[in-house]
């Protein structure tokens, strides 16, 4: 799988921890991050990360940040990203069984890169419960979206 990378500057010692982790595990990594821990506007790096899995050059992103509530904040804004934060591998799990995620936001300042691994390996190795009520609720999130946020093609994106 070919995942898009992006951190600032909280999160640049953990995002490269996780990429070659990722890399490790078989798949393949673009980094859209701070190239270092001088300060960075997380803006400047999430959004083109974004952009990247919503125009589907990337399956899936991970973003890391300081707490990784700005990291969501920025990719739910662009049509066809699902973005949640986890602190622990319960939260990763429900987060792909239950909304089909395609963005995991990790808080580089709140944990530690031993149970970010391990959060990133459950997320990564979950699937969606393709039962009834999950795919009900996430048609009914991908409607709001529809309504409220332009995809990409309709910007000439």
């Amino acid at each position: 799988m070919h995942i898009a990378l992006a951190s600032d500057h909280a999160g640049y010692a953990l995002k490269r921890e996780l990429a070659a982790w990722l890399e490790s595990q078989g798949h393949t990594t673009q980094d859209f991050g701070a190239p270092g821990t001088e300060a960075a506007d997380l803006s400047d790096h999430v959004y083109p990360a974004s952009l990247a899995v919503a125009r589907g050059e990337a399956e899936r992103g991970i973003f890391v940040d300081g707490v990784g509530y700005g990291s969501a904040l920025i990719a739910n804004r662009v049509h066809g990203l699902t973005a949640v934060v986890c602190q622990d591998p319960f939260c990763a799990q429900l987060a792909r069984q239950h909304t089909d995620s395609n963005v995991l936001c990790l808080g580089g300042k709140i944990i530690g890169s031993a149970i970010a691994g391990e959060i990133v390996r459950v997320w990564m190795t979950t699937d969606f419960l393709d039962q009834p009520k999950y795919r009900r609720r996430v048609a009914k999130v991908e409607e709001i979206s529809n309504r409220h946020l332009v995809p990409l093609a309709d910007l000439g994106l």
